[in-house]
């Protein structure tokens, strides 16, 4: 029996990092950037449409400028919520500003192997065992693929990513590993084969895409070929920046929000022009290149401002956002993983983005580790409780119970501890042991981590596909080989 998704609902605690007229100034930088700038489209079908709306397209640089009124009315039609559905109706998602769900990320390209700890290339394998611990994850809410086949044809890999999830498990699935238009109509295809036809589809997506922009202010052809068929079969669809100050952005944090939010919204409008009221999310990752070395960081105190900013950007746009939460530049779980993904992970959750990406990951998003995983379960899951705040009314300040036990008594035998006792939080990976048991023992958060997890793959058995639906997969993929 499928676990209920832990996700943040009615939060007592907020966030305001940019202020209304902040926004505004972003938004109105933005469209100015996408008027007098311009963002590249290399797509035929993408300028076309744009064109078509009047928008300025100079086809040999593929390069699209268009008004601000333009973008603004394609924005209004976008959906403010809708529902990430799942195999199981009992693990959708809603995606109504009310909610904070958590996801594996991806795309990595080597794991921790979960016997050895050796780091290797990433499988298929990889794939499904990942997604058969986060299916019996509560605070895993949907899978994003984690890792890459890389044992797999690169024509088909994405494809096979997507089955090898529905096969183990029963939550909802996003993928960023579609990147052109063949794949994206046989993943369409696919979905709608376990949905029971398009239209079924449609009223539950049970997939979502995620296309990566190509920063600065730029698109991937393939990706817009791509996004703009799921648009079409209602399929949930974002963009997600990853501009980084001072490599693919401006060094400011304002400057790079605006760069990002050009690449972001100008995909969102073009779908909105295509085919109004699909619906789409916002998504990023920014974060601030190392000044040592310009590489990505995967944490820091600017990605922190960054999550909680591009939310307040989101529900001025009133779209859902998918953001980078976890995903530590640490390489193996550690204090800097710990104060990253805590870090990272309380400011989009205060702020209160529907999707949080990158748990498991280490070095930037590069390197799977199943014990970094199950830890970052663990900060969420503080969160989550710190999220709730302190209710305060007649049973919680338990004044009968205070006067029964008195002065120098004790609240243990009380009935009103026995009732809420379980309400207190109770770690998995954290070290209350006495000092000498843990002298005795050095063993810590990882290695019950990794205990944990593969305990899991060993005895979780997660709802299987069926078999007739496994096959009709599989030739779905084999046509796109041939």
């Amino acid at each position: 029996m499928s676990k209920p998704i832990k996700s943040i609902t009615n939060p007592k605690l907020r966030l305001e990092v940019l202020t209304p007229e902040e926004v505004r100034k972003i938004h109105e930088a933005t469209l100015w950037i996408i008027e007098h700038v311009g963002v590249r489209f290399p797509s035929k079908r993408a300028l076309d449409i744009w064109q078509s709306f009047g928008a300025s397209v100079d086809a040999e640089k593929m390069i699209v400028r268009a008004k601000p009124h333009l973008i603004e009315e394609a924005l209004k039609q976008a959906p403010a919520s809708y529902v990430l559905c799942a195999r199981d109706p009992s693990q959708d998602l809603p995606l109504d500003g009310n909610h904070v769900f958590v996801g594996t990320d991806g795309c990595g390209v080597e794991v921790l192997d979960i016997e050895t700890g050796a780091r290797r290339a990433s499988s298929l394998r990889d794939v499904s065992d990942i997604a058969r611990i986060a299916d019996a994850t509560p605070e895993i809410g949907f899978h994003w693929v984690p890792v890459s086949a890389q044992d797999m044809p690169p024509e088909t890999r994405g494809l096979h990513e997507v089955k090898s999830i529905w096969e183990n498990s029963t939550k909802h699935v996003q993928t960023e590993s579609i990147y052109n238009e063949r794949e994206a109509r046989a993943a369409i295809e696919m979905a709608s084969a376990i949905a029971g036809g398009r239209d079924a589809l449609r009223k539950r997506p049970l997939l979502s895409l995620m296309q990566c922009t190509a920063p600065p202010l730029g698109q991937d052809g393939g990706s817009l070929d791509a996004a703009l068929l799921a648009a079409e079969a209602g399929i949930p669809t974002g963009f997600m920046t990853m501009a980084a100050c001072l490599t693919t952005g401006p060094a400011t944090l304002a400057g790079n929000l605006a760069v990002g939010n050009a690449e972001v919204i100008a995909g969102l409008a073009l779908l909105q022009l295509a085919y109004p009221g699909a619906p789409v999310f916002y998504a990023a990752a920014q974060a601030a290149a190392d000044l040592r070395t310009g590489a990505y960081t995967g944490g820091g105190p600017e990605d922190f401002l960054f999550g909680a900013a591009q939310n307040a950007l989101a529900d001025f746009y009133n779209i859902p956002l998918s953001i980078g939460s976890f995903a530590t530049g640490a390489k193996e779980p550690n204090w800097q993983a710990g104060i990253e993904n805590s870090m990272s992970t309380f400011m989009a959750c205060v702020s209160m983005s529907d999707m949080l990406l990158g748990v498991g990951l280490l070095h930037g998003s590069r390197i799977w580790s199943y014990a970094q995983m199950m830890m970052d379960c663990e900060i969420f899951s503080i969160i989550h409780k710190t999220m709730q705040g302190i209710v305060v009314d007649d049973e919680t300040l338990a004044l009968d119970t205070i006067a029964a036990v008195g002065p120098g008594g004790n609240f243990l035998s009380q009935k009103h501890t026995l009732k809420h006792m379980r309400g207190l939080f109770l770690p998995q990976f954290m070290d209350r042991r006495p000092y000498n048991e843990w002298e005795s023992k050095k063993d810590d958060a990882r290695d019950w981590a990794l205990a944990k997890a593969r305990k899991t793959l060993a005895e979780h058995q997660p709802d299987p596909l069926d078999p007739k639906l496994s096959a009709e997969l599989e030739k779905i993929i084999e046509q796109v080989s041939k």
